[in-house]
Parts: structure tokens; C-alpha cells; sequence
């Protein structure tokens, strides 16, 4: 494809008027990894119990045909989704993941049951993280985990976070990466709640227990994550944003924010450089809401953009964990991955091409004119040529050619199953 080339050449020189170096932002964003979630390949089922129904909070819609039924398929629709996706990237794994050999409960689950995957992840050269799955089971049916008052049901997923951490130290010590630990619990009430100190105190409480056990960073993060409500869980949250926020800022843990996980008019990206103030580092959960946390595929809307701009404006891209988090049933699921990915890489290019530091001069002098003008100019900048050959380069299929060989491997493979 001369012409993808031809188009970079005069798309270079028009950024260079500008003082952008675009190779040298292809060269950055090759380097961002983004961490894609396992659980999009086969509708947040898992393979610890492949026919149960998904609770707390949690509602995957649509019968596609083809989802991944083992570990050894969900790995192959990876392997495809990564095909098609520049750059090198991580993988999100939730606890019901892992290749179990008949009944394994989740306060038992050990590093052994994902030796497959860190063995996968070497070949692959991707790093891995890790989630607690403290939903659709029969111990979270009350809509209570680590906040329930009955001290058996808390200490099973005291004990069930411990092994996660277990497992994801081994990923960090195994991968030569630290594995990023998420911990989001379901729990609230579907109506009006009394004592909503009394199961943050316990919730509190049993995270500190689990964190009791040291493991060094260099081989795993902890962070901690909000919401607003959930199915079942409409009038009250536990973890909560204040609390999480507070948990993690008083800890020393990671903040993780959901774009899915607040009210329909609040953004995460306006949050981020009030949290990255207090916090060290930053776990994102991109999502895309619609009305409610729908966890839709992520399109390149405005709040992606947004989210990238205040990444790359405040230098935070070194401290920020990005990840993605959807699961759309009512398409191909390997597109969704592949649409989700280059949506979130266009989103941080178009920032990274934006002249911030002149945007900032114009800022700090109180030049307003020149400040609008110039955001407004850059969004007709040829951004689409730079992408197209990023794809090129990095030996992806440029533009939408990439929806050939996922309607291939449609007929080849998924159709079989």
C-alpha cells in the first residue's frame, strides 16, 4: 500500500508545522500497553461453572453465535483479536478463568490452575492481570460479600482475594511484569439500607486482611474500584467512589475509575487530575455506558478522547494502567476486542499528536484565543494517516480490512463450535 506511506509523508510535514514529531509519537504509542479483558470472548461465564448465569450487578445480552467455551478457545480468539491489534498489550484475567480440573472452590483456586496461561502469555510476550470474581455464586446470593454480617460469608472471599493476590504475584514474578489486582465487589441493597457504616466498616476491614499479606510491586498492584449501583443493588453501594477513593488513597493502593461505574452526566476523565494529585498510580476500567454501566463496546466518542487528552496533558500515561472493560454479546466478539483496542490506541494518538506543551503556553499566559483556535484546528489535522500507518508498520491489517479475517475465522472457526 504505497499510498499509506505517500499519506504519512504529507501528514508528517503538516504536523511538523505545528511542532508535533510524528514519528516519534508512533514510537511512544507503540510502547502503551493496553490490558484487554478476557472475559468480552465468552460473555463473563468463565469455565469454573460454563453453565451458570451471571448475578450481582453483572448482565451480558445477546446469543452470538461462536463464544469461547474452554481456556484453550478463549486463548485462540485472543491470539486472533492480538493479530489485528498494533503494539504489544497485556491480558485482564477474572479468578473463574483458569483451566480447573473439576470443582475447584474459589477460596482453594492456586497459581497451578493458570500455569497454562502464564505459559501462553511467555509465547505471546504479553503480561498479565488479575481479578477477584466475587459474583454468580451461590456465596454472594444475598447481594453481600466482603460486607455481609454473617463472618462466614466474609471470610470465604477474604480467603478467595488472598489466593487472587497469590496468583497474580506469581504472574508478576513469572512474566517479569507486575500484574494489576482489581477489586470490585458487588455488594449493596436493592432498597432502603440502615447500616451502611456498619458493612463499609466490614468491608474496610476485610480488605485489610486480605492486603495483610506483603508482596513486593514489582510483581503485583492492588487497587480498589466504585460504583454506583447495580442490579439488585439500586439504593445502596458499599464500595462506593468516597469510599474507594479513601480506601485506596489512606492504603496506598491504586484507584481504579470505570467510565461505566457513575451517574450518565459524570466522566471519569474529568477525575483524573484530581485523583492523580493524592495517587501514585491509576487503574482505568474504559468502558462505554448507555443510560447505565452497559459496558458497551468502546467507540471513539468524545469522553474516550477526553480520557486520553488528560493522560498524555498531564504526563500521566506512565502512571496510569489502562484497561478495557465490555462484554457485547450481540456481535462477533473477537470485532468487539479488535474495535475496542484501536478505538482506545486512536483516542491516546489523537492526544499525543495535540501540541500540549503550546496549548499549555497559550494557558499559562492567558492567550484564550490562541488556545481555542488552535484545539479547534487540530481536530481536521490528518490524524487518519498517521493511524493508517501505525497499523502498516506494526504488520496489522490497515483500515477496516482487519473485519475480513474476523469474518473468516467467523466461517472457519466460531461457527463450528
Amino acid at each position: 500500500m504505497d499510498y499509506v506511506k505517500e499519506s504519512y509523508e504529507l501528514a508528517k510535514k503538516r504536523y511538523a508545522e505545528i511542532g508535533v514529531d510524528t514519528d516519534a509519537v508512533l514510537e511512544r504509542l507503540k510502547n502503551i500497553p493496553i490490558s484487554m479483558h478476557c472475559w468480552q470472548g465468552d460473555d463473563v461465564i468463565g469455565f469454573e461453572n460454563p453453565d451458570g448465569e451471571l448475578t450481582g450487578g453483572i448482565q451480558t445480552t445477546g446469543n452470538y453465535p461462536g463464544k469461547a467455551r474452554t481456556p484453550d478457545e478463549l486463548r485462540a480468539d485472543i491470539e486472533k483479536a492480538l493479530s489485528m491489534i498494533p503494539g504489544k498489550h497485556r491480558i485482564n484475567l477474572h479468578a473463574i478463568y483458569g483451566d480447573f480440573e473439576g470443582n475447584v472452590e474459589r477460596d482453594k483456586i492456586e497459581p497451578k490452575h493458570f500455569a497454562k496461561w502464564v505459559e501462553w502469555a511467555k509465547k505471546n510476550g504479553v503480561g498479565l492481570d488479575f481479578n477477584p470474581t466475587c459474583f454468580s455464586h451461590p456465596m454472594s446470593a444475598d447481594g453481600l460479600t466482603i460486607s455481609h454480617p454473617d463472618k462466614e460469608v466474609r471470610d470465604y472471599w477474604i480467603r478467595h482475594c488472598k489466593a487472587c493476590r497469590k496468583i497474580a504475584a506469581y504472574f508478576g514474578e513469572e512474566l517479569g511484569t507486575p500484574a494489576v489486582t482489581n477489586f470490585w465487589f458487588p455488594d449493596g441493597m436493592k432498597d432502603i439500607t440502615v447500616n451502611k457504616y456498619g458493612m463499609r466498616k466490614y468491608m474496610a476491614e476485610g480488605l485489610d486482611e486480605v492486603f495483610s499479606v506483603e508482596y513486593p510491586e514489582e510483581y503485583t498492584l492492588d487497587a480498589v474500584e466504585s460504583k454506583v449501583f447495580g442490579i439488585g443493588a439500586e439504593s445502596y453501594t458499599v464500595g462506593s467512589n468516597e469510599f474507594c477513593t479513601g480506601y485506596a488513597i489512606s492504603r496506598g493502593k491504586l484507584v481504579c475509575l470505570d467510565a461505566g461505574h457513575f451517574h450518565p452526566t459524570e466522566v471519569i476523565s474529568d477525575k483524573l487530575s484530581a485523583i492523580f494529585c493524592f495517587s501514585k498510580d491509576v487503574l482505568l476500567h474504559v468502558s462505554r455506558p448507555v443510560r447505565w454501566d452497559s459496558d458497551h463496546v468502546v467507540i471513539l466518542n468524545d469522553e474516550l478522547k477526553n480520557i486520553a487528552e488528560e493522560l498524555v496533558r498531564g504526563n500521566f500515561i506512565e502512571r496510569t494502567h489502562i484497561g478495557l472493560d465490555f462484554f457485547d454479546a450481540s456481535i462477533n466478539r473477537i470485532a468487539a476486542w479488535v474495535i475496542g483496542m484501536r478505538n482506545m490506541q486512536k483516542a491516546l494518538l489523537l492526544a499525543l499528536l495535540e501540541p500540549s506543551e503550546q496549548l499549555k503556553e497559550y494557558e499559562a499566559t492567558f492567550d484564550y484565543t490562541s488556545r481555542l483556535a488552535m484545539l479547534e484546528e487540530i481536530k481536521t489535522l490528518p490524524a487518519g494517516a498517521v493511524w493508517d500507518y501505525f497499523c502498516q508498520i506494526n504488520n496489522v491489517p490497515v483500515g477496516d480490512a482487519w473485519l475480513k479475517e474476523v469474518k473468516a475465522y467467523e466461517n472457519d472457526v466460531l461457527l463450528k463450535r
